[in-house]
């Protein structure tokens, strides 16, 4: 994990715009949201604008354009491809998930695609979800944009000050330390989401 932060983080600013910008993309548009660490990348680009390696409101807005235009491409998959995309035998060890994703979107509809996208799994399969469904393009769109907006803002920002910490780090005890301190502030916020967020949908 050290490894891959110090890589981000020593990216040209440029760069930090277009892997955030990709990696958030992808991680909805192509339903491999699995391996694909969105969230873990878009804290990283806010922490590499607070050192100055990026600008902080450019990764704003590659993040949350990214959230929100992937989850449309991913939308479409799932209106085009649907069910056909859902039987393959490589979901099996995920029916379970998958399906619980399903009844969760059938409960809430349009505000499922919004809460949906702070848990890493729905985040991946919620909009191919709603497009298979055939939820109304407009419906998806709105609660899309609005967690697109939250989230992306979110998560920059949390990141951005980690990256307070970072520089502090850096300064007194060098890169290594800093880079150090950052992997377990990044891994900590994420786990941390993930679990309330479990916790909430599980009560």
């Amino acid at each position: 994990m050290s490894q891959f932060v110090d890589r981000i983080l020593g990216l040209p600013g440029w760069l930090v715009l277009v892997v955030a910008g990709v990696v958030v993309l992808a991680e909805d548009a192509l339903f491999v949201g699995f391996v694909l660490p969105g969230e873990t990348v878009a804290l990283l680009a806010g922490a590499a604008a607070k050192v100055g390696h990026a600008s902080l409101a450019g990764v704003l807005v590659v993040v949350v354009l990214g959230a929100i235009v992937g989850d449309t491409i991913g939308y479409e998959l799932g209106r085009h491809l649907g069910g056909r995309v859902l039987r393959v035998r490589v979901l099996d060890r995920r029916r379970e998930r998958l399906e619980a994703a399903r009844d969760f979107l059938a409960r809430r509809g349009g505000s499922a695609v919004f809460l949906g996208r702070w848990i890493a799994f729905f985040r991946a399969v919620m909009p191919f979800l709603a497009g298979s469904s055939r939820m109304r393009y407009r419906k998806f769109l709105a609660w899309n944009a609005l967690g697109g907006l939250a989230w992306g803002v979110t998560v920059v920002l949390v990141g951005y000050a980690a990256g307070a910490s970072y520089k502090r780090v850096e300064q007194s005890f060098g890169r290594g330390a800093a880079i150090a301190v950052l992997a377990v502030v990044v891994i900590a916020v994420v786990v941390w989401r993930v679990r309330r967020r479990r916790a909430r949908l599980g009560g």
